[in-house]
């Protein structure tokens, strides 16, 4: 049952995307000739809206073909009034944003739904306490819960962690002990730490972990809407980020995942309820907003890098240099599709 619902998920985040082009070239006045979700043969397909709607035998990706435009023949054009090619490079540029566009709205809506319920936060609650740490010497002890931090409330081991690291000095710690209420000052040490890219870093700590206890974060209708948004944003930074240190070499390429990586990671948020399933969801979304931005010639990236040389140079670029830089953009994606496989094999055999 996870797998199947892994697989409605990726077919639901691309049949999303794919729709964010179709309405914006429909708007623009652009026949939208086939919406597949999949590739290859088509196994199912039905006519509505003047389009074929498909559903294709490899569920990998999926395709709006829009009348004069063919990645897989980039030679193929129309110059009727409903054809892409007589669009001007804006409104080009405006429906091949709007895919990516969709993606973001999509993780949204998701990460607000996740607020509507109220979401599960980590609270800060000690679990472990190392041994000749600065909590371990100033005496603080499995079960406690920080309370505050210089006087300030903490509610969330999140913003717990911040304080520490961002520590200036010492720090005034207010402990609830099993109902009883103490004070402790201790000064955090910096320590070698892996970030979440899995770079060595420098970090202020004291040598705590949580215990795994977890809260409702009660929010307001304003509160829920800025939720939403921070989630958003911060997703989008941190694939920005990732895909950055992976390009300079900061990340090895073994930490991509592919395809079996997300079904799998899928997977396991179903099993661990529904609101897990949203969360992922919404940062694959992010995740595929991101990746088709990327100046790839056969990623929406591509073809607006493309229409931006149209749109400052007052011309086409060269029919010849079109078609070689989309083969190699389709070289690249299979390339790193393949990577991706292949890490995700050495994971599960490893």
């Amino acid at each position: 049952m996870s797998w199947v619902v892994s697989l409605l998920v990726l077919s639901g985040l691309i049949f999303f995307h794919e729709l964010g082009h179709f309405t914006m070239a429909r708007l623009m006045g652009v026949y939208v000739e086939v919406f597949s979700i999949g590739f290859g043969k088509r196994l199912f397909t039905f006519r509505a809206f003047n389009t074929d709607w498909s559903i294709s035998a490899i569920p990998l990706g999926g395709y709006v073909r829009m009348k004069g435009q063919d990645d897989a023949d980039p030679s193929k054009k129309s110059y009727d009034a409903d054809s892409y090619n007589t669009k001007t490079p804006l409104q080009k540029i405006l429906i091949l944003l709007a895919g990516p566009g969709a993606n973001f709205i999509l993780a949204f809506i998701l990460y607000f739904v996740i607020a509507l319920g109220n979401p599960q936060i980590l609270a800060p609650v000690i679990g472990t306490v190392v041994k000749d740490s600065p909590a371990f010497v100033a005496g603080l002890e499995s079960n406690d819960t920080i309370l505050t931090i210089n006087g300030k409330k903490i509610s969330t081991w999140k913003e717990m962690a911040k304080k520490i690291t961002n520590a200036q000095g010492s720090l005034s710690l207010k402990i609830d002990r099993k109902g009883y209420m103490k004070f402790i000052t201790l000064t955090p040490k910096l320590q070698d730490a892996k970030n979440m890219y899995g770079e060595d870093v420098k970090r202020k700590m004291i040598g705590i972990s949580a215990a795994g206890v977890m809260h409702k974060k009660k929010l307001n209708f304003t509160q829920k809407l800025q939720y939403a948004t921070n989630q958003t944003v911060f997703a989008s930074t941190l694939i920005f980020t990732g895909m950055k240190k992976l390009i300079t070499g900061d990340v090895p390429a073994s930490e991509m995942g592919g395809v079996i990586s997300i079904v799998k990671i899928t997977s396991d948020a179903t099993a661990a309820g529904w609101m897990s399933v949203l969360f992922f969801a919404a940062l694959i979304s992010v995740n595929l907003g991101v990746l088709n931005l990327l100046p790839i010639p056969a990623l929406d990236g591509g073809h607006i890098m493309f229409n931006l040389y149209e749109l400052l140079f007052r011309r086409e670029p060269s029919e010849k240099i079109v078609i070689n830089l989309t083969i190699a953009g389709w070289v690249i994606l299979f390339g790193l599709m393949g990577l991706g496989i292949f890490n995700d094999i050495n994971r599960l055999v490893g």
